[in-house]
């Protein structure tokens, strides 16, 4: 998959696109990584980017005409693609989000700073908008470098087993149960027999059910809408009985 990156500060993504999956994913010929320095498209030699708002106010502003020829050129070398914005307004990223940009075999994404960008861009040539929280940051790049990360554990062949990402927290809605690994007892805390008694059937019922007991403690939130079985719906009425007990 290929993403390209507009952005003031490419020299930002050498160390995290050189390291942990995104090595993996560019050693396995899965991310065709193209950064690109918004300076390239000023129209000064001092190379400038952003100018005053318009009306007053405090801050400065990344400049459409800059925006929209640094867009143009880059959206001009391969397949067009969408442009995302990394923007605190945009829609926020998530599971399913990541999965539907996985779909397309280029991502160009444009990185802001400052106080934002003209809106003129919007009109121009930006197509999606992306947010990673509700908080700011001081620039688009680790936005950017969140969305490539989730988005690439959905391109097949890089984590492995087919479907791997499937079992990822919200995956399915819900949050990913305990994990467990050797040594079996330690500082006294052992490991459910459950998990080592080798029935399939229990175990499966058993990180769905302790699946559903991590949503209920921490984002009982996701619940609303996470697809539920009546199974799912009767387990999770005796832990509301639980929580009623210890009150």
């Amino acid at each position: 998959m290929r993403f390209d990156v507009l952005s003031l500060f490419p020299e930002m993504f050498e160390g995290p696109m050189t390291a942990s999956m995104m090595w993996k994913a560019k050693d396995r010929g899965l991310l065709d990584l193209h950064l690109h320095d918004i300076r390239d498209w000023a129209h000064d030699k001092h190379r400038k980017v952003d100018d005053t708002p318009y009306g007053g106010g405090g801050g400065m502003v990344m400049r459409v005409d800059v925006l929209h020829a640094a867009a143009t050129a880059v959206q001009a070398m391969d397949v067009p693609a969408p442009v995302i914005y990394m923007s605190p307004t945009g829609r926020v990223l998530s599971h399913q989000v990541a999965a539907e940009l996985a779909q397309h075999p280029r991502l160009i994404l444009l990185c802001g700073h400052y106080e934002g960008i003209d809106e003129r861009c919007r009109d121009l040539f930006i197509t999606d908008e992306i947010s990673i929280g509700d908080y700011v940051l001081t620039g688009g790049e680790l936005a950017a470098m969140v969305v490539m990360d989730a988005v690439l554990r959905h391109v097949p062949g890089l984590l492995g087993s087919e479907g791997a990402h499937e079992r990822d927290s919200h995956a399915n809605g819900l949050l990913e149960g305990a994990h467990f690994t050797r040594p079996a007892v330690y500082e006294g805390l052992g490991v459910p027999s459950v998990l080592q008694d080798g029935n399939h059937a229990q175990m499966m019922k058993w990180r769905r059910q302790e699946s559903l007991r991590r949503t209920w403690r921490h984002r009982p939130d996701l619940l609303l809408v996470a697809p539920l079985t009546e199974d799912d719906r009767y387990f999770l009425a005796h832990l509301a009985d639980e929580d009623a007990r210890r009150m």
